[in-house]
């Protein structure tokens, strides 16, 4: 069964695998460049990067709604308990877990992680998943480049999926040198041109990607869906 993926814009991407619905940073109510709403959206699992309103977004309602259970690291899943949501998976950098929809590893990310109300949200992160059929996917979530991303690549990647917006995150030029470093099959840009602080071309850097690497560059559009 091929599994697919999907951005909604900003960083929410949805993932079907193995028959499971999973929500990346389901950021809907407030996104400029979303299609769709909240309320349109179902997921078995919810997968929460870091913090920050952009990312944790509509996490609270639609685990409500849905019964979803979240993945986050120990300290948003604590706060999110305390907001009402029921079910949670906690982890943390470096360790993995064997869900129903495959294994999931929490990776390094340089970025911040306050909650909306300013409390503490613990440490970014990155999810490396690894689907039941065998593909690779490391959704790198907000983050600056570093030199690890490269023990990252030993994974053999298929898809990866990067921020390349500037400002808060990578910019295109560090975000071509973070596919150096992993050597993915595929690439997905995100968290661009949401607001005009991180506009950025994203044709142009995809072009500049499949001519400096061996990796297959996709720029999607909001609600188009990528097949892997």
């Amino acid at each position: 069964m091929a599994n697919s993926l999907t951005w909604y814009g900003h960083s929410a991407l949805g993932l079907e695998t193995g028959g499971k619905r999973l929500l990346i940073d389901p950021f809907f109510s407030g996104n400029p460049s979303a299609q769709v709403s909240a309320a349109d959206m179902q997921a078995d699992y919810l997968l929460v990067t870091h913090g920050h309103g952009d990312h944790i977004g509509d996490t609270v309602t639609i685990a409500a709604r849905t019964g979803a259970t979240v993945i986050a690291n120990f300290e948003i899943c604590n706060w999110l308990s305390a907001q009402g949501v029921d079910h949670t998976h906690a982890q943390h950098l470096g360790g993995g877990f064997q869900h129903p929809f495959g294994y999931l590893k929490l990776t390094l990310a340089l970025h911040g992680s306050a909650m909306p109300d300013g409390s503490y949200g613990g440490n970014p992160a990155g999810f490396l998943l690894t689907t039941n059929d065998g593909k690779k996917v490391y959704f790198a979530g907000d983050t600056g480049l570093f030199g690890d991303m490269k023990l990252i690549n030993e994974e053999g990647l298929d898809v990866a999926v990067l921020p390349i917006g500037d400002n808060f995150t990578m910019g295109p030029q560090d975000a071509l040198r973070a596919v150096k470093l992993l050597a993915p099959k595929h690439v997905i840009p995100i968290h661009f041109s949401t607001w005009d602080i991180i506009t950025q071309d994203a044709n142009a850097w995809a072009a500049q990607v499949m001519r400096e690497t061996g990796a297959q560059a996709h720029v999607l559009s909001p609600g188009q869906t990528f097949a892997f």
